[in-house]
């Protein structure tokens, strides 16, 4: 699945790879974010991993 040339699976693993890694940094007070923010960016974390998994078999078969 394509957007203007884009892979839409693609896209979606490298915006979970980043706030993968924002969540490990701030898991382990690395950078200092308020325990919201850290809950919220999990939430969002948790959607787009499920949202990027579903297209990702949806696309391979």
């Amino acid at each position: 699945m394509r957007i203007d040339g884009i892979s839409l699976v693609q896209s979606l693993g490298i915006i979970n790879f980043i706030l993968l890694l924002f969540q490990l940094s701030s898991g382990r007070h690395w950078i200092r974010v308020k325990i919201g923010v850290h809950r919220k960016v999990g939430l969002v974390l948790v959607a787009t991993a499920t949202l990027h998994g579903f297209l990702a078999l949806v696309t391979a078969n």
